[in-house]
């Protein structure tokens, strides 16, 4: 059974191998990614998630899994996407300064017409930043490929203070949902070992 990863990001192939899942295909789709006005943060990632793996779907062969994800970080319920220039990155990392907010991750997996979607939040805490911190990690250029402008798998980790939840999810996949989500579809990533009897 082929295993289809519906994602250019590095990150979730990183974190597919960590579980033992090594032998995929990555697949970006060019799915819609607008926005209804208004949306809630959990259903706009379910939402994506199921446009992405639903993209990948059309060009894949029926019996293939398939594992689409989107990420965002949500300040006050309003969603904070990729910045689109450095002041943009500079203005989100700034109203992130000493605040709590969250990150949800959406996630679809699909297998011929059987489809699931659910989704992860985390509260992810920055401690208080200076004009000068956040200028200096924008030009780092980390920031922009990254929803709320930041990686805490990189340079990001040195801006959070506090986190609750899964800090997976922060970086763009929650393992101990995806494994569980995995299950249903009769993939078992704590019984693959190495990952060489994983699709």
């Amino acid at each position: 059974m082929e295993f289809i990863l519906a994602s250019g990001s590095p990150r979730r192939r990183q974190l597919l191998e960590q579980i033992g899942i090594r032998s995929f295909a990555v697949r970006p789709t060019d799915a819609d990614e607008s926005l209804p006005a208004g949306i809630a943060p959990g259903a706009a990632v379910e939402l994506l998630s199921v446009r992405k793996g639903e993209a990948a779907r059309a060009t894949a062969d029926p019996d293939a899994l398939i594992l689409a994800a989107d990420t965002v970080v949500a300040l006050d319920g309003a969603i904070l996407g990729k910045p689109h220039s450095r002041e943009e990155a500079v203005s989100m990392l700034t109203i992130l300064s000493g605040r709590t907010h969250q990150v949800y991750t959406g996630v679809t997996l699909l297998r011929g017409e059987a489809e699931h979607t659910e989704h992860e939040v985390t509260s992810v805490t920055f401690r208080p930043l200076t004009a000068a911190e956040i200028d200096a990690y924008v030009s780092s250029g980390e920031p922009m490929d990254k929803a709320g402008a930041y990686g805490i798998q990189g340079l990001g980790a040195l801006l959070v203070e506090r986190l609750e939840g899964d800090y997976f999810n922060v970086m763009g996949l929650p393992l101990c949902r995806l494994g569980r989500m995995l299950s249903r579809f009769g993939l078992d990533p704590l019984a693959g070992g190495t990952g060489e009897e994983m699709p």
